[in-house]
């Protein structure tokens, strides 16, 4: 940004654009819209290989392509906020993703019908994400209760103790 702009150093309450010096600048805010754009862009790039690996038909690509745009950015930050309550979900999107990238090399040898991938697809998240629930990492409950004992607070204190205020 700064090679086609020059950027303040700090935020200018909620613009986009400030004159210092009779010059015009970028503040931050500018390069925040730019990253979060680019991010859009890079999940709408990464969506054609799997919408390709369903189907080639134009008008579902470029739809899906539209929708990706629109929603992808909000469901990786959904995923990336679920991923560590599920600890298998990660496992099971590395199985998705390899098996859309077979799914993709294989087609003109099998085509696989998209049913049949969609079933896959769901139950291996289904999968994880019950095993996930299941097999909870060790120590995973304990852990919750302990968070509200006095023991597990450093800064709690002993109940035969007394603050000086």
């Amino acid at each position: 940004m700064r090679k086609l702009f020059p950027v303040t150093d700090g935020y200018h309450d909620d613009r986009f654009f400030v004159k210092i010096d009779g010059r015009r600048f970028a503040t931050p805010l500018v390069v925040v819209v730019a990253v979060v754009e680019v991010t859009d862009l890079v999940f709408a790039v990464d969506s054609i290989p799997a919408i390709f690996s369903i189907t080639t038909d134009a008008f579902i690509v470029y739809t899906s392509n539209i929708f990706a745009i629109l929603g992808l950015r909000a469901l990786y930050f959904a995923l990336a906020g679920v991923i560590d309550m599920f600890r298998f979900l990660n496992v099971g999107l590395a199985i998705v993703l390899s098996f859309v990238g077979v799914k993709m090399l294989i087609v003109d040898l099998y085509k696989i019908p998209t049913g049949l991938a969609l079933a896959v697809v769901g139950g291996l998240l289904v999968i994880t994400v019950v095993l996930s629930m299941l097999l909870p990492e060790k120590g995973e409950h304990s852990h919750e209760s302990d968070e509200s004992s006095p023991k597990s607070d450093p800064d709690a204190t002993a109940p035969n103790s007394t603050h000086e205020n």
